[in-house]
């Protein structure tokens, strides 16, 4: 009897017309075979798919099928793409090339900016190291540019030019994009055939042209789909103002959040490049948001000077026997204050004579830490 009970609860939950107050619709959506039917013709770049290749066809209708079961993911692409591309479709339009080619930045990483692999591929575009920087990308322990999607996707624009006209088809050279130059080149002269479609190339690179298509397909036409969003689903598009000035020494990212009446995280997200809490010295420029670049100037540099004067105040001197673990019990710190406040690299040991700048909980402002 309890258990009966319990199953007509449970099916009046389910026939309820409200739950929580939210009415219940149904899902209204293609069934998963009928999206593959409606595919007739395709190309990528101007280049068509063979579809009536047998095999060729059962390789995107794959890559289609995976994409459309994950609803979650779709949905995410097609909130985001209003956010980023529209600065990609001008970026490739002003170089000369494809509008397709912008599929392969949601392909990649989803058009997200700190979007890693294992392999250490990072940002939009997913650059390796050496082939970011020998494609313009600044990376280093500071500044990370795959993460920008301005500066990566300049950087993907000269690479992809680059491999056209090194491997003349379109579709071969993002197979070269996803597996490397040179493993490519090697099964192009081993295998002695350049089409993409007739490579035996590995897992990965076999199914990235038709991942690639299969986000094509569904950003172009989302209803056909059943992905019915409204405009205001949308994320916003990327609106800013973006500045340039200098620091004499590196300065807190706080402090030119302060400057542009925001918060540390709007410039950290603004700025996805930037590493760490602190600015180098040196020429910068990068976004603030819209509207705030009136007055910047002034009210970065007012507080620049009275952070560098400050500091001169709250500096301790590390005396024998001193360690990051007891410096920071002494000044009621956390450890990671330390590092932050001092760029501490903690592979490298402190000695008596170093400096460090703290900032003690319980000092007021016109106190010093005593050496």
């Amino acid at each position: 009897m309890k258990w009966k009970m319990i199953l007509v609860l449970f099916a009046g939950l389910l026939l309820a017309p409200e739950t929580y107050g939210t009415p219940v619709e149904p899902a209204e959506f293609p069934s998963l075979t009928s999206s593959l039917k409606t595919i007739d013709t395709l190309e990528f770049c101007g280049e068509q798919v063979p579809l009536e290749i047998q095999e060729i066809r059962e390789r995107l209708e794959k890559e289609l099928l995976l994409s459309l079961w994950d609803r979650p993911q779709v949905i995410l692409w097609l909130k985001r793409s209003r956010r980023y591309l529209p600065h990609i479709e001008k970026m490739m339009q002003e170089s000369g090339l494809p509008d397709d080619l912008k599929y392969v930045a949601i392909a990649e990483s989803a058009l997200r900016a700190h979007a890693g692999s294992k392999k250490g591929a990072i940002g939009f575009w997913q650059f390796l190291p050496d082939t970011g920087r020998r494609n313009g990308l600044v990376i280093n322990e500071r500044i990370d540019e795959r993460r920008n999607i301005f500066t990566s996707t300049r950087a993907s624009i000269k690479y992809l030019k680059e491999l056209r006209k090194t491997f003349g088809a379109w579709t071969v050279a993002i197979a070269a994009y996803n597996m490397g130059e040179q493993g490519l080149m090697a099964e192009i002269l081993e295998q002695e055939t350049n089409n993409y479609y007739s490579l035996y190339l590995p897992i990965e690179t076999q199914r990235f042209i038709f991942r690639i298509l299969s986000v094509k397909l569904i950003l172009s036409d989302p209803e056909k789909y059943g992905f019915k969003l409204t405009a205001e689903d949308y994320y916003p598009p990327l609106t800013f103002d973006k500045i340039q000035f200098d620091c004499f020494q590196e300065i807190p990212i706080r402090i030119i959040a302060k400057a542009a009446k925001t918060h540390f995280k709007v410039i950290k997200d603004l700025n996805p490049e930037i590493r760490g809490h602190y600015i180098a010295a040196g020429n910068h420029n990068i976004l603030i948001p819209k509207g705030a670049s009136e007055g910047f100037e002034d009210r970065f540099r007012r507080l620049e000077k009275s952070f560098l004067e400050a500091q001169k105040g709250r500096v301790y001197i590390i005396k024998n026997g001193d360690n990051l673990s007891s410096i920071a019990h002494k000044f009621d710190v956390p450890i990671a204050s330390l590092i932050i406040w001092n760029s501490i690299d903690l592979s490298r040991p402190i000695h008596p004579g170093d400096r460090l700048i703290i900032y003690p909980k319980n000092m007021k402002s016109d106190k010093k830490p005593q050496p």
